[in-house]
């Protein structure tokens, strides 16, 4: 049986900001920009159809009312928390929403699907609007985002939404066959940190720039007995400027389980209760 963890710090806890003994006893003070207009839930829904029909995108009425949900539940929280720099409701509809729900239009993706460092739940929350019935798991390892989270999912209603407020890395185990991140993280240090949870003939997702070109080679070198290249998609932004790549990684070899094989153990520790039952019932 794998010991469990006696210090105060661990690999798989949530981080949160470090913080000087000065600071301790004030708030932190950053400089989070906050929204000029916050638009109404119905206000939100009308641009957003404007927006899409302008950029050539197709959004059901039902998803895009959930969008104008979460684009307030993300503006309503911007000031304290600052998610992100996108405050304008015509730059999240193309580079957040449009830039996440693309994806399944350029390829098939598979589920269970790990959104790797999802922040707050991008590109995992828009792609769970596009399928309700698959279950995809958001993995995020800042606190106060996955607490965001958590209230999006319970405002959403998305059932088939799970939560892990965890850095992945090999000793994550819970197997998938789908992993996806829009974070910025080295394609090799992506690979190597789901080798241990992605199933065989599982794909990686990842979102890129037009830049992303030294990294591929890199990663074949390093992790080519375990993944080969896939698919390399250049694409843009429906009219716009902004260029894209989704380069998709599958793995062809399983690879040995690390021998502090602890993930699973301190990954059931660290969950709540409810999403403890929510594993459970698996």
């Amino acid at each position: 049986m794998a010991h469990k963890n006696k210090t105060n710090y661990s690999p798989y806890k949530a981080r949160q900001p470090v913080r000087s003994s000065s600071e301790v006893t004030k708030p932190l003070m950053g400089k989070h920009k906050k929204p000029e207009t916050i638009y109404t839930e119905q206000e939100a829904n009308d641009r957003l159809a404007d927006i899409f029909r302008n950029h050539g995108f197709q959004c059901g009425h039902k998803e895009r009312l959930q969008l104008a949900v979460f684009y307030r539940l993300l503006m309503e929280n911007q000031e304290k928390e600052n998610f992100t720099r996108l405050l304008k409701l015509r730059d999240i509809a193309i580079k957040h929403f449009i830039d996440c729900m693309i994806v399944s239009e350029l390829t098939e993706l598979k589920f269970p699907l790990l959104d790797v460092g999802t922040g707050p739940g991008f590109p995992g929350i828009p792609l769970s609007l596009l399928h309700p019935d698959k279950k995809i798991i958001l993995a995020e390892g800042v606190q106060r985002r996955v607490e965001f989270l958590k209230h999006v999912r319970e405002q959403m209603n998305l059932t088939e939404l799970d939560i892990v407020g965890r850095n992945i890395n090999k000793h994550f185990v819970y197997p998938v066959h789908g992993v996806i991140t829009r974070a910025v993280e080295d394609i090799r240090n992506t690979l190597g940190n789901v080798l241990s949870c992605l199933q065989l003939g599982g794909r990686v997702y990842f979102m890129k720039g037009p830049g992303v070109d030294p990294e591929i080679p890199q990663a074949l070198k390093e992790y080519g007995e375990y993944y080969q290249l896939a698919k390399d998609i250049p694409y843009s932004l429906p009219e716009t400027p902004h260029l894209r790549r989704l380069v998709i990684f599958e793995k062809i070899k399983n690879a040995p389980l690390p021998e502090n094989d602890e993930g699973e153990e301190l990954l059931m520790e660290e969950l709540s209760s409810e999403e403890r039952r929510r594993w459970s019932h698996r």
